[in-house]
């Protein structure tokens, strides 16, 4: 018999709401100055909560930093869970550069925050790097690689298929003042992400697509 789940108490909702509300605080300036660079007093005062209030939910600076960092990754992760076996690769590809890109530009602060623990190391990340994030890889890879030796899309190693994706997805979050300096568009204006979605598409597809 299937045991069902408790519906939350208005105590548990709270609760969430409240370490949704520091979590967002603490992204907007990790993302900006990394852990050495924030303050606890910093993501208090801007999350509207008291410093011991925040200590309740998140006991240090560390936590509270970890705790963000795997929140962003279930964010940045979620276009990849998404692409399947069924699918035919060259409308998973799309598909996966479009989610990709939406969230470049509905979550860049999560976007340069990974970066910016990427370039640091990943000190705090490395073990869910090398278990979690792996596995999700190794997954995707055997459904690139099934691709491949059926012939739906050109012999490429899906290692270097999967990084140049998030290269080029990841690219217009990271370096959006560049981007924004160079072509004075962002991806929140509707046209440039269209153009940006079609183009990137194109170049990537083309690149794989099976000699006839």
């Amino acid at each position: 018999m299937t045991e069902q789940k408790k519906p939350a108490t208005r105590r548990s909702r709270a609760v969430a709401a409240k370490r949704s509300t520091i979590m967002a605080a603490a992204l907007e300036f990790f993302s900006l100055y990394g852990i050495h660079g924030t303050s606890l007093d910093q993501v208090a005062d801007r999350a509207d909560v008291s410093k011991t209030n925040l200590l309740y939910y998140f006991p240090s600076k560390e936590e509270l930093y970890v705790a963000v960092l795997k929140g962003l990754l279930e964010v940045w992760l979620a276009p990849l869970k998404a692409l399947t076996a069924d699918q035919q690769p060259m409308a998973a590809i799309n598909e996966y550069i479009y989610l990709k890109l939406c969230v470049s530009r509905d979550h860049p602060q999560a976007s340069r925050l990974f970066c910016l623990e990427m370039v640091q190391g990943a000190p705090l990340l490395k073990q869910e790097l090398g278990t979690h994030l792996k596995a999700l890889v190794d997954e995707k890879s055997a459904i690139i690689r099934a691709w491949v030796q059926a012939g739906q899309i050109a012999p490429i190693e899906p290692l270097h298929l999967i990084f140049t994706l998030w290269a080029t997805t990841q690219h217009y979050a990271d370096f959006s003042v560049q981007i924004e300096a160079i072509s004075g568009k962002t991806l929140s204006d509707e046209a440039f992400f269209a153009q940006t979605v079609a183009n990137i598409q194109q170049i990537i597809t083309r690149g794989i697509r099976p000699e006839l």
